[in-house]
C-alpha cells in the first residue's frame, strides 16, 4: 500500500428506525436521574453519566496530544444511494495527524508518552513490510526527536522490495533504521535489536505490533466517545464496522462504547486470523482495556461479554495482504464515489 492509501476509521450503518441500547453499572446514576420524566430522558441521562466516567478515566492517563480534535463522521451520500438500503457513514481517521494519518496515531499518543516517561531515547516496533503502524511510529519518533528501529516481517514470502515506494520509502525519509525478517522472526529480532541498542548506550522502548496493548487501545476507547457524542446529537447507529488485525482498534472501540453505556454492535473484519482465534484475542484485549481504565467494577467481563465480540473472517481471501477482486472493487468504488482512498490490506477488505 502507498503512503497515500491510509485507513479511515470505523464505518457505520444506520437505518431510519434505530433503537438506543443501554448499559448502566453504577448506582450513583440514580442521584442524577431522579428528575428524568420519560424513558428517553432516563436513557440519555444514564448514557451521559457513563460517558463522563469514561472521559475522566481516560483523562487521568498521560498521553501525547497529537489528536487536537475529533475526526469527522461523514455520511457517504453517493455510496448509500448507489448500494441502496442502509445509510453509510465513515469516521475519517485517515485525517489524523503524524505523517500520512491513519488509525495508529491514537494508540501512539499513549505509547509514546509511556516511552518518554520511561526515559527512552529510541522506539522499537514491528509490522509488515508496508506497515502503516511502522510509518506512524517513525513519524512520532521524528516529532519527538527520538531514534526509531523498525522490524519488518515478510509475512508473504518474496514480498519485500528494498526499493519499493509507499510506506517503505517513508521509513528512511523519517530517519528510521530497519531490519527485515521472515514470517515468525519478530521475537528473535526484537531481542537482538533491544540488546544491541542497549550495548550501544541507548535506552530503547518496545512497542508491540500495531500498538495493540491495553495502553494503546485506550486511543480507540477515546475515539468511541467521539462516536457516542455524534450519536447523541445526530441519532444512533445500527452497527459499527471496522478492521480487526492486531486488535487495538477493535478492542478499544468496543471497550469504550460498552463502558460508556453504548450497546451498538461492533463488527470486526479480520484481515488475517480465523474468526474464533481473533474473537478470543479481541475479548481479552477489550477486557484488559476496561481494566486499564479502572471501570470494571465487579469485573471487566461485566462490561464486555463474549456476545459483544463479532468477527467476520470471510474477507481475508487467500491470505494476509493478498489482493482479491472484491477488495479492488471496494477501493475503486470509494475513490470514484466518495473521493476517499482505502488501503488494500485493511479498509479495502
Amino acid at each position: 500500500m502507498s503512503a497515500s492509501q491510509q485507513q479511515p476509521g470505523a464505518g457505520a450503518v444506520r437505518a431510519p428506525a434505530s433503537k438506543v441500547g443501554l448499559y448502566a453499572e453504577t448506582s450513583h446514576a440514580a442521584l442524577r436521574l431522579s428528575f428524568a420524566t420519560t424513558d428517553d430522558d432516563l436513557a440519555r441521562a444514564i448514557a451521559s453519566h457513563a460517558g463522563e466516567r469514561v472521559q475522566r478515566a481516560l483523562d487521568a492517563i498521560p498521553r501525547r496530544r497529537y489528536v487536537k480534535q475529533a475526526t469527522p463522521i461523514e455520511r457517504l451520500d453517493n455510496l448509500s444511494a448507489l448500494l441502496g438500503g442502509a445509510e453509510m457513514f465513515v469516521k475519517r481517521d485517515d485525517l489524523l495527524p503524524l505523517a500520512g494519518g491513519g488509525s495508529k496515531t491514537r494508540k501512539l499518543e499513549y505509547l509514546v508518552q509511556a516511552a518518554i516517561d520511561a526515559g527512552a531515547d529510541t522506539l522499537v516496533t514491528c509490522g509488515a513490510v508496508q506497515s502503516n503502524h511502522c510509518r506512524l511510529t517513525a513519524s512520532a519518533a521524528a516529532r519527538e526527536r527520538l531514534g526509531c528501529h523498525l522490524i519488518l516481517e515478510e509475512r508473504v514470502a518474496g514480498s519485500y522490495d528494498p526499493a519499493a515506494g509507499g510506506n517503505n520509502y517513508t521509513f528512511g525519509l523519517l530517519g528510521a533504521t530497519t531490519a527485515v525478517v521472515p514470517a515468525g522472526g519478530v521475537p528473535e529480532e526484537e531481542a537482538r535489536a533491544m540488546a544491541t541498542l542497549r550495548a550501544a548506550g541507548k535506552r530503547p522502548f518496545w512497542i508491540a505490533g500495531g500498538g495493540s496493548t491495553e495502553l494503546g487501545s485506550l486511543g480507540y476507547a477515546r475515539a468511541a466517545l467521539e462516536v457516542v457524542a455524534h450519536a447523541r446529537e445526530h441519532g444512533p447507529f445500527d452497527a459499527i464496522v471496522l478492521c480487526s488485525g492486531s486488535g487495538g482498534t477493535h478492542a478499544g472501540m468496543l471497550a469504550g462504547l460498552r463502558a460508556a453505556g453504548d450497546r451498538t454492535p461492533v463488527v470486526g473484519i479480520s484481515t488475517r486470523a480465523a474468526a474464533p482465534a481473533q474473537a478470543a484475542k479481541i475479548l481479552a484485549l477489550a477486557r484488559d482495556t476496561v481494566s486499564k481504565l479502572g471501570l470494571g467494577g465487579a469485573g471487566a467481563g461485566a462490561v464486555v461479554g463474549e456476545r459483544d465480540v463479532v468477527v467476520l473472517d470471510e474477507f481475508v481471501g487467500p491470505g494476509y495482504s493478498l489482493p482479491t477482486a472484491e477488495m479492488a472493487e471496494a477501493i475503486e468504488l470509494f475513490a470514484r464515489e466518495e473521493s476517499i482512498f482505502l488501503d488494500p490490506v485493511y479498509t479495502g477488505s
